[in-house]
This record gives C-alpha cells, sequence and structure tokens, in this order.
C-alpha cells in the first residue's frame, strides 16, 4: 500500500485519478444514503396511508354493525320475534345474543 501511495503521489495525472476517484465514491455514498432516506420517507407516508384506510375501513364496520344492533335491540323490544330481526338485519343469533343480551 505505501509502495502504490508513493507512486500516486509522484504523478500528477495519477493523483488527479485518485482525487477524481474518491469524488465519485463519496458522490456515490451520499446518492446512497439520500436514496435510503427518501425511500424511508416514502415508505412511511405509504404507511401511514394505508393504515388511515384500514382504520377507516374498520370504523365503518364497526358502525354499520352497531347501527344494526341498535335497531334489533329496538325490534327486539317492541316484540318482533328473533328470527325476522336476524332476516332483516342480517346479524347472527349468536351476535344478537352477545350484544342483547337475549338468549
Amino acid at each position: 500500500a505505501d509502495e502504490v501511495l508513493i507512486h500516486i503521489s509522484q504523478d500528477q495525472e495519477e493523483r488527479a485519478r485518485f482525487r477524481s476517484r474518491q469524488k465519485y465514491l463519496a458522490d456515490m455514498e451520499h446518492n446512497l444514503i439520500a436514496s435510503r432516506k427518501e425511500g424511508r420517507a416514502e415508505g412511511r407516508a405509504e404507511g401511514r396511508a394505508e393504515g388511515r384506510a384500514e382504520g377507516r375501513a374498520e370504523g365503518e364496520v364497526a358502525g354499520r354493525t352497531e347501527g344494526k344492533l341498535e335497531a334489533a335491540r329496538a325490534m327486539l323490544a317492541d316484540g318482533i320475534a328473533l328470527d325476522k330481526v336476524i332476516k332483516y338485519t342480517g346479524l347472527s343469533e349468536e351476535e344478537l345474543g352477545k350484544q342483547t343480551n337475549t338468549p
């Protein structure tokens, strides 16, 4: 390694090539780091967007289910038969039993 350094330091053209190569390597490392940061930022943004969409979808499903349960409670309170409540709400007997505390 010392012999190469001595050889390079004596030849102006070799020194210029060496500096050019070092600059190229430094630029490549900088570009790689910048690309990683950009990729991470894009990934985080994409993940947040997907998370929001999933949360909204889950919230909509929960809201629809809660609305059906409220209707079912009212129907049962008015004396409508369980089989009709199941038919009109689309809820299962199990779901109704858990949520309305009816057998």
